[in-house]
């Protein structure tokens, strides 16, 4: 007689360490933690040291909301502490959002440590738009998707590949879009664009344009000028950015466009391909079967038709190469730091 049950369970692994960044310093926060409090794991936090008053009302939020003591731990902890938590037998994972350059180090010290990571780091993403876009619908979205957050955003829409039929048609309405948006208080309504980070998070945005410049592309300044005071970047658009250009495969976190013409639509997948980043990206048609179809031939983690790229609770989010690794929200992330424990009831009778 032979008999045999097996099943697959999925066991939390107990304390894990998140990283986060200070461009959404509250939703960074969450979409670690809810789905590992699911899972039933429990967080540590070393938030940005550019937003520790985020940090600390975030844990005040979450033990005014009942969350049991150690289920979430917010420390101060400085860069040189981080992997001295890493190795500390009671911490079983590290989930990393920020630079590459962080994110190569982390995931080093996690390495070493045996300790299972995920990666969420830069991204690049392509905007490609086809003949048969909605020109009005794709500008839209273009301005949108390259400057909100004042172009802080990982998954911002930051090289445009226009097919050639519709190039000059986009450019002119894009320019006159960038030019419309409004530079101001981030906290004022009206404001469209909104300063960077800090002096040195603008100063590094421009520096990089200048250097774009020195390899041979051309820069455009668009719209009125914005404030000579505080963190602002002029709207600018990279053309021209060749091959041979290294800027062609850096990330501008700010408002900084590099738009590409397109031979055709293989060449727009070419050129969306071209990239050390692997985040999100987009397709804009107005066919929208192929227009997946397209998306399926783009090498990245996520590509969305007709929106850039969007993020929400219940879609995995993560990336590829340069740009990172793992999953992280609700499906995928809920997986990603459990034990997938096999328990199989054997009973079958020795045969030698």
């Amino acid at each position: 007689m032979q008999q045999s049950q097996a099943k697959l369970v999925h066991e939390p692994l107990g304390i894990l360490l998140a990283i986060e960044p200070w461009n959404f310093p509250y939703y960074q926060i969450a979409r670690i933690l809810a789905p590992q409090l699911s899972a039933g794991n429990v967080l540590i936090l070393k938030h940005a040291s550019n937003v520790p008053q985020s940090a600390a009302i975030f844990a005040k939020l979450m033990a005014e909301a009942g969350l049991p003591e150690g289920a979430f731990t917010n420390l101060y902890a400085t860069r040189s502490q981080i992997e001295m938590i890493i190795n500390d037998p009671r911490v079983h994972g590290v989930a990393l959002t920020g630079s590459e350059a962080a994110g190569a180090v982390v995931a080093a010290q996690a390495g070493k440590a045996l300790k299972k990571s995920t990666m969420e780091l830069g991204g690049a993403d392509a905007f490609v738009v086809l003949a048969d876009a909605d020109m009005k619908k794709t500008v839209d979205w273009a301005v949108f998707g390259r400057h909100w957050n004042g172009g802080q955003v990982c998954v911002s829409s930051k090289r445009m590949i226009v097919v050639d039929e519709v190039y000059d048609t986009f450019m002119e309405q894009y320019r006159k879009g960038v030019a419309k948006l409004v530079a101001g208080d981030p906290f004022d309504p009206k404001t469209t664009l909104a300063p960077l980070s800090s002096k040195k998070a603008a100063e590094d945005v421009k520096e990089q344009i200048q250097k774009a410049v020195g390899h041979g592309a051309k820069a455009e300044q668009v719209g009125p000028a914005v404030p000579n005071h505080g963190a602002f970047v002029q709207p600018t658009i990279l053309t021209d950015v060749g091959e041979d250009n290294p800027a062609r495969y850096w990330e501008f976190f700010g408002p900084v466009s590099m738009i590409f013409r397109a031979k055709d639509e293989a060449d727009a997948i070419r050129i969306a391909n071209d990239s050390p980043f692997g985040l999100g990206g987009s397709v804009f048609t107005s066919d929208l079967k192929h227009g997946a179809e397209v998306a399926g031939k783009i090498s990245t983690g996520m590509v969305f038709v007709n929106h850039p790229t969007k993020v929400e609770a219940d879609l995995p989010f993560g990336g590829i190469r340069r740009s990172g690794y793992g999953r992280e929200l609700l499906g995928l992330g809920l997986k990603e730091f459990v034990n997938h424990k096999l328990i199989d009831v054997v009973d079958i009778d020795a045969q030698f």
